[in-house]
């Protein structure tokens, strides 16, 4: 299943969508523009589903053959583009894919689109190639580019694109999901929703996650104790965070939550809006000893370990670069 009904929140976007279609008012670029685990790649196929749908409707059907194709990803006008670098979508990738594809007629729908994933690692060659086909593109190709930021893609990439923005979700319609879809109990289902900043996938991920309270225990003792480490407890920091190397997106997630509450209390200290609500005291010691720009670096260096650990680069180096970064912008 993959129609806008399986798209949680997002009324806006679904609602632009619903409307183009309708109104046959398509256009022939978009970004979808979210977080990870915000709902990206549903919304694109919901999209694809309804617009190639053989009854044509405002939703899919789910029953014709054009749904039956795409919901096991083997419609031939759907194409989702991939990539051989984990961390770099290459202008070999483009021309291939899109441009060199693209001018070949849809085999047997009206529309013939394409997927990108992840299109914020499209580099500027591979952007100046999609450019091209997206200035003048036939009437029947539409490319979905679908980012986790989009100040990443040129300016004139923007230009051309329709921009559909993700919201994050309610803390009640996140608990609601978990409880009814999830069949976690309430505790549980509150506790993955306040620590997921309102992304359902992030939620998801923490609800099942049988180590939880685990995990974000050693992430705590971490980060208060890591103003005052010496190169020795670093080493082992980076050794303990390697047990959880499976889940480290969930530890990265819970330090950039941790920083968040950190710039929430320096900025406003309004207690009310941070997630690590029971620990205050340690949040208030932190902001005193942080600057804007360092907590902005922190930021930075959280998002280049991901970047880095997709590559598959060292994993004990990388995090023990991220501790060091935290702890040189301590004052």
């Amino acid at each position: 299943m993959a129609g806008f009904a399986d798209v949680i929140g997002q009324e806006n976007v679904v609602s632009h969508l619903k409307s183009a279609i309708k109104l046959n008012k398509i256009s022939h670029a978009y970004i979808v523009n979210g977080e990870s685990g915000m709902g990206k790649k549903t919304i694109a196929k919901a999209f694809a589903m309804t617009l190639l749908c053989e009854k044509k409707g405002e939703s899919p059907c789910m029953e014709c053959h054009s749904c039956k194709q795409i919901m096991s990803k083997n419609h031939p006008d759907v194409k989702y583009v991939s990539h051989d670098k984990p961390a770099t979508i290459s202008v070999d990738d483009i021309r291939v894919q899109i441009n060199n594809d693209i001018v070949i007629k849809p085999y047997s729908a009206e529309y013939k689109i394409y997927v990108v994933d992840e299109a914020q690692m499209m580099n500027i060659q591979a952007q100046n190639a999609l450019l091209k086909t997206i200035e003048e593109p036939p009437s029947y190709g539409i490319v979905m580019l679908l980012v986790n930021n989009k100040d990443s893609f040129l300016q004139t990439i923007l230009s051309r694109c329709v921009s559909l923005d993700l919201r994050p979700l309610s803390k009640n319609q996140i608990v609601s999901y978990l409880k009814a879809q999830e069949k976690l109990p309430e505790y549980q289902a509150e506790m993955a929703a306040v620590f997921s900043g309102g992304n359902l996938g992030r939620a998801i991920r923490l609800g099942t996650m049988s180590d939880f309270m685990e995990l974000k225990t050693c992430v705590v003792r971490h980060l208060k104790s890591i103003g005052k480490s010496t190169v020795a407890d670093v080493a082992a920091c980076v050794k303990e965070i390697g047990d959880y190397k499976n889940n480290i997106n969930e530890y990265l997630d819970l330090v950039m939550a941790w920083y968040r509450d950190v710039l929430i209390f320096k900025a406003s200290k309004n207690i009310d809006e941070l997630i690590f609500k029971e620990e205050i005291l340690a949040i208030e010691k932190k902001a005193v000893h942080i600057s804007y720009n360092g907590i902005q670096e922190i930021f930075m260096a959280i998002e280049k370990v991901k970047t880095r650990l997709r590559s598959n680069v060292n994993f004990d180096l990388t995090i023990e670069l991220l501790l060091l970064t935290i702890k040189d912008n301590i004052q």
